[in-house]
């Protein structure tokens, strides 16, 4: 893989170095990254990038700044896979200090750049060498993995009996020359939001029970989280059902997953889980099941209506949905069901959605 990522980087520098020996002015071209320019791609039922294009050349100052800061980062690339290393994008950020027009302005700046090489290479940023800050969160439940360890050995573990209670730690690069999905002997997937709920449904043993495996998203979920989700239900053939609190921020965790977010749309054929049923709590959730609630903020009500025009959210649950939240104008926590106990969530709820949206539960 290493020599087919500096073929890529040394093909697209050369198109560039072309474009100025032939007296053209340099360019780049990436897609627009705007809600308009995602569309719905029907053959793998996810929401990508649409035609719309940005072109980033020489004639204008931030265009040819923007071609500097390029020619930098692949040289970094380039650089970091003679040596075997590889860097946070926060790493790269304070790199560029030294990279003088070639210096990023902000940390978005830079990671955003990362995200048009993914595109403009046709690579994955673990593919490049570029990794987060955060890792992915958590997994409990009977899978068995093979992970390769920093001696480039293959290490078996069962995310069972081989972990604690914090579970299986996610990581970076989730990858199948990294990490080999060997067996699962479960049912079916349960992606959560928070990590106190996390934390209460393996106390409880819903895992056991109910022959789960869960995965702690830990709030927005990370690359790896999201593409680990992927490849358990591509590879393993299991239903990944997600869990969040009741509020809009988290309806997007779950259409994230689910369809692909923005930022991602490049690769949303290798995160998103299209078939993913979200089984949340829900603003009729807070009605049938009388939960405790807070007011929505001036910010959650405009993050609604926001997504009443949202593409990955216009089917009639989802409009009903955000329309009753709107009008009854609260939100509530998953770990409101505490009301009712600290077993209630497993013993009625989580049973109750998943046998509501078809989830195969042999408790």
């Amino acid at each position: 893989m290493k020599d087919e990522v500096s073929a890529r980087i040394r093909s697209l520098a050369e198109s560039i170095y072309q474009q100025v020996v032939s007296g053209e002015v340099p360019y780049l071209e990436v897609p627009a990254r705007t809600k308009d320019n995602i569309v719905f791609d029907p053959l793998a039922s996810v929401w990508k990038y649409g035609t719309s294009k940005v072109v980033r050349g020489a004639q204008t100052t931030d265009g040819a700044g923007y071609l500097v800061k390029a020619l930098y980062v692949m040289d970094f690339i380039e650089e970091m896979l003679s040596a075997n290393k590889s860097s946070t994008l926060r790493e790269m950020y304070y790199i560029s200090e030294g990279w003088g027009h070639g210096k990023f302005a902000t940390q978005d700046e830079s990671n955003m750049m990362a995200e048009d090489l993914e595109i403009l290479l046709g690579l994955l940023r673990e593919d490049m060498k570029l990794r987060p800050e955060e890792n992915g969160a958590s997994v409990i439940g009977n899978l068995t993995v093979l992970e390769r360890n920093r001696k480039g050995q293959m290490k078996k573990i069962n995310c069972k009996d081989d972990v604690g209670e914090g579970g299986y730690a996610i990581p970076y690069n989730v990858e199948r020359d990294n990490l080999v999905l060997k067996d699962a002997d479960a049912d079916l997937v349960l992606a959560v939001e928070t990590g106190g709920m996390f934390d209460r449904l393996v106390e409880n043993g819903f895992d056991e029970k109910f022959r789960a495996i869960i995965v702690h998203l830990k709030g927005q979920p990370a690359r790896s989280t999201r593409r680990l989700l992927k490849r358990l239900n591509e590879e393993m053939h299991l239903p990944i059902y997600v869990f969040t609190d009741g509020d809009p921020w988290s309806f997007r965790i779950y259409a994230s997953i689910a369809y692909g977010a923005i930022k991602t749309a490049h690769i949303s054929e290798y995160l998103a889980v299209p078939t993913a049923e979200f089984v949340g709590v829900t603003a009729s959730d807070i009605l049938n099941y009388d939960l405790p609630t807070d007011k929505l903020n001036e910010k959650d009500i405009a993050a609604l209506h926001a997504e009443l025009s949202d593409p990955r959210f216009q089917t009639e649950f989802w409009r009903q949905e955000i329309e009753t939240m709107l009008s009854i104008n609260r939100k509530a926590e998953q770990q409101a069901l505490a009301k009712y106990g600290l077993d209630y969530v497993t013993d009625t709820y989580l049973p109750e959605k998943l046998g509501s949206s078809g989830g195969d539960l042999h408790a």
